[in-house]
């Protein structure tokens, strides 16, 4: 079952609110978020790029180390009172004016953006 954006925060929210430490600081979580972009480039670099895994590592999964950015980049945005369904809005309304003819579009050259 999919949720909204609202109720992945809300759900993060009643989450942090059960701890008396309460959010972590803004600067704190981006530091974190700075930690778990690392562990899913290294996720990433071995299952794509050219350094596999020592056999003494632990497999993790793609999703889950973009499942705990997600958490975090949560965690951020409800601490400074960020809508993330709002801000996602904002920037696709960028995307889709300022940078509406930035790329060729599939019906007209009939390609794809991997084959520019």
């Amino acid at each position: 079952m999919s949720k909204s954006m609202e109720e992945l925060q809300r759900e993060v929210d009643t989450y942090i609110g059960q701890f008396k430490e309460g959010y972590f600081s803004p600067l704190a979580m981006v530091a974190r978020l700075t930690e778990e972009l690392g562990e899913l480039a290294r996720e990433v670099n071995h299952t794509y790029g050219e350094k596999p895994k020592k056999s003494t590592e632990k497999e993790k999964a793609i999703e889950e180390e973009m499942g705990d950015m997600l958490f975090v980049l949560i965690c951020l945005a409800n601490s400074l009172n960020i809508d993330l369904a709002k801000a996602h809005d904002q920037v696709m309304h960028k995307f889709q004016t300022r940078d509406k003819d930035r790329w060729t579009r599939i019906e007209e050259g009939g390609k794809n953006n991997e084959d520019n």
